[in-house]
């Protein structure tokens, strides 16, 4: 028996509408805000997320699932999917489209990290990237869009904590302030933050060990040393927040954990994973594409785990959907109809009705059977009268009501 790797998971057949459903909501919200879905491929040249992500973080350092192929050359898992996107972005020459560009996605995302609730080695994101604009309208919007989409879920409640981490012109005097801050604290830092204080000393701040998780809450704010262009975006975004009905509260301890960002970072965070949890995170990458050889864009975008969706759903007691039945089961009686029901069941679905007959010789009883446990509400039974007739005897089996429907008159009446 081989079984399935630690930190991933099967999606059954009775699991998959619910994928089905959020994916769906997801193009529909994108649609609305006129974003158009791109696709990159799973794996990436290693140098990508190095440059892209950070060689400081977690993800580059100890999460990436990266290899030599037969060609020698290394290539990496997708940790994250705005790297991807960015690469695209330049290559095929995207920045030749009327700007901003607002594109969305779905990809399976891959770090090697202890599995948790909603979080696993393999999981599956909704992500949007919107290259071009430097306005803080944008960085409201595509909160805007995140906001649209659960309500669309039906999900309340869900509280947007929101910081800014300033831009190249004001984070260095932020990240020597940290360094002083945690210079008189170098025994309370666990041994990776210690690293990290000459490296990239914001990354202290993303820490979960306890101890620096104490620690940081006296450290430094990063509101405190914004310069005036970053003041004035972050007061603009708050605004436009406020103006659009979207609670937020102000958090100083979001950074996220990715290098990249500049200015805005946010967090869509939920009560209802047993403990504080973040659904949903973003923020703006001012300088991410020209730092990949493209030229200087503006850009901003947000990743969203299905994994974790669906359990912050299944929590809050919404609705998800149950995979819909076949519409009918055609059901052969003698050897005579076995074919007539097998052409009839095509014509069915060519006419857009889902259809199953019998592929496995049943007996009428166990084909009975077998269309109860599929919930299929019509059972249409052809034996050698009815196939005189070209009908069938149609049973709803729901009330056990049966009458004879030519099979001209099939599609209507199972359209009705």
């Amino acid at each position: 028996m081989i079984n399935i790797p630690k930190g991933t998971k099967d999606v059954l057949p009775d699991e998959s509408a619910k994928w089905q459903y959020l994916e769906a909501r997801a193009r529909e919200t994108a649609r609305l805000f006129g974003y158009r879905e791109i696709r990159t491929p799973v794996f990436e040249h290693t140098e990508l997320f190095l440059r892209g992500v950070g060689g400081t973080t977690d993800i580059v350092n100890k999460e990436m699932y990266t290899f030599l192929d037969k060609g020698g050359r290394s290539v990496t898992l997708k940790p994250e999917g705005t790297a991807g996107a960015v690469r695209c972005f330049i290559e095929k020459g995207l920045y030749n489209a009327p700007m901003p560009l607002g594109t969305y996605y779905f990809t399976p995302v891959f770090r090697y990290e202890n599995p948790q609730s909603g979080r696993l080695r393999e999981h599956h994101q909704f992500g949007v990237e919107v290259f071009g604009s430097a306005s803080p309208r944008t960085d409201a919007e595509i909160i805007l869009l995140a906001d649209t989409y659960f309500r669309s879920l039906g999900i309340e409640g869900l509280t947007v904590h929101l910081n800014s981490i300033g831009c190249p012109d004001c984070r260095p005097a932020y990240q020597q302030a940290l360094r002083e801050f945690y210079a008189g604290h170098l025994e309370e830092l666990c041994p990776t933050c210690r690293e990290r204080l000459d490296k990239n000393p914001m990354r202290i701040l993303d820490c979960k060990e306890p101890g620096c998780a104490a620690l940081n809450r006296g450290a430094p704010r990063t509101l405190d040393f914004l310069c005036g262009a970053c003041r004035d975006h972050f007061a603009a975004l708050q605004e436009l927040l406020t103006e659009a009905g979207i609670p937020f509260e102000v958090d100083t301890g979001i950074v996220r954990g990715l290098d990249y960002y500049t200015k805005t970072v946010f967090e869509f965070v939920s009560e209802f994973l047993g403990a504080k949890s973040t659904v949903c995170g973003g923020g703006r990458y001012d300088n991410l594409v020209e730092s990949l050889g493209g030229k200087p864009t503006p850009a901003a975008g947000f990743g969203l785990g299905l994994e974790r969706l669906i359990l912050t759903l299944e929590n809050m007691g919404l609705p998800l959907p149950d995979p819909e039945p076949v519409r009918i089961y055609l059901l052969p009686i003698g050897a005579e109809t076995v074919e007539p029901a097998f052409a009839l069941c095509n014509r069915l679905r060519r006419a857009g009705i889902p259809a199953r007959t019998d592929c496995m010789d049943r007996s009428v009883k166990a084909q009975f059977k077998y269309a109860d446990k599929l919930g299929v509400p019509f059972v249409g039974v052809l034996g050698g009268e009815e196939l005189q007739k070209q009908a069938v005897r149609l049973k709803n089996m729901a009330t056990s009501e049966e009458k004879e429907v030519a099979w001209a008159e099939l599609p209507a009446l199972l359209k009705a």
